[in-house]
């Protein structure tokens, strides 16, 4: 099992689905990596050589993936918040950011769930 920027890569999968296990790498973004290094994106991760793997890791330098990206996502959530922008202030709150309602499906950032009053039947 190859690791690569601290994450394991399974083995018995097609390397451009094993890429995706790295954090900030989809299905799209693997393909190009692959291409660039010239290496068959139907191989399995297993069957790959060392002069390969060299190949994936030096295409991977040019991405910003897995804690590069985690700090920088980091970073601009906390600067939104500095500043106190909307989107900030929802950050703050726990609340969604991305305009959806909050009136009944908003649990995912609010928490769980509190019951009002038993109905009456």
């Amino acid at each position: 099992m190859a690791r690569i920027k601290g994450v394991d890569i399974p083995d018995n999968k097609r390397i451009e689905i094993a890429l995706t296990y790295i954090h900030g790498i989809g299905r799209k973004l693997s393909g190009k990596i692959l291409e660039d290094a010239g290496i068959d994106p139907d191989k399995k991760a297993k069957d790959l050589t060392e002069e390969e793997w060299t190949k994936i890791r030096k295409e991977l330098d040019k991405y910003p993936i897995e804690g590069d990206l985690r700090r920088e996502k980091a970073m601009n959530i906390k600067t939104l918040k500095e500043i106190r922008c909307y989107r900030g202030i929802r950050h703050i709150k726990g609340l969604p950011v991305r305009g959806q309602s909050t009136r009944s499906n908003a649990r995912t950032r609010k928490g769980r769930g509190k019951v009002v009053a038993n109905k009456k039947k």
